[in-house]
């Protein structure tokens, strides 16, 4: 049945794309329950139409088409409208501006943002660039190797702002112990946020997205608090973007 035939070769191909590694034949038969010449041939199909394709030791992995998806000059715009929803719940669950950004060589590039309800909140200005070991989605991108560490000594732009590079060093293992970072008054007096990982498939940290305000609402609040408060709202979409991982 032409159906059927559908669900199982989109089943098939989700337990490849989903996996953090190679899929052998073997270990898709026994996981698929599926007949071996069923599995050959719809295997077989699927690396036809470009789906599929074989590492050097005949493992299955995503192939060439996806490869070209991921490439488009519109991936990143398809990454800020899947987050978007999570985004907005975290602006009606804080009423503070919240932010998706990812890496961009050494800089951190804002991707979409939910703006503070309140008069006097966090802003971005696209023509600063602020250095990320003193922001929040900086460290968690710092924190998980999205971003290379900073060469030389650290511009401090407050003396709350990481002194050396030891410590931020420090600040990073906390980071990585605990899923989220903390910024209060180190980009500037005044204003705090709290950021965590968005990740892909096997756990691969791909974007980090924060939430900032003034430092008086974001320690009202609660750093720790808010911090989980990431974790928990970001799971589902890591989850959508490949991750089986129980952090977000």
């Amino acid at each position: 049945m032409p159906g059927q035939t559908i669900d199982r070769a989109t089943a098939l191909l989700t337990l490849v794309v989903e996996a953090g590694a190679p899929r052998t034949f073997a270990s898709l038969v026994d996981e698929s329950g599926l007949a071996r010449s069923t599995m050959w041939r719809l295997l077989g199909a699927l690396e036809g139409n470009g789906l599929l394709q074989r590492d050097h030791a005949g493992a299955f992995r995503p192939g060439p088409l996806f490869v070209r998806y991921a490439a488009r000059p519109s991936a990143v715009h398809d990454l800020a409208e899947l987050a978007r929803p999570a985004l907005e719940r975290l602006g009606d669950l804080t009423e503070e501006r919240v932010a998706l950004a990812v890496a961009r060589g050494n800089d951190l590039v804002e991707l979409a943002q939910i703006e503070s309800r309140h008069l006097l909140g966090a802003t971005h200005r696209p023509d600063r660039a602020d250095p990320p070991h003193c922001t929040a989605l900086g460290k968690v991108l710092y924190a998980y190797g999205v971003l290379a560490p900073p060469d030389g000594p650290l511009e401090r732009r407050t003396p709350c702002s990481p002194a050396d590079r030891a410590m931020l060093d420090r600040d990073l293992a906390d980071v990585r112990r605990r899923g989220w970072a903390a910024s209060v008054d180190e980009l500037e007096v005044g204003l705090a946020g709290v950021a965590a990982p968005v990740r892909a498939v096997d756990g691969a940290v791909l974007a980090a997205v924060s939430v900032s305000g003034p430092t008086a609402r974001i320690t009202a609040i609660g750093v720790g608090a808010l911090g989980e408060v990431l974790l928990a709202e970001l799971r589902d979409l890591s989850k959508q973007l490949g991750s089986r991982g129980g952090n977000a």
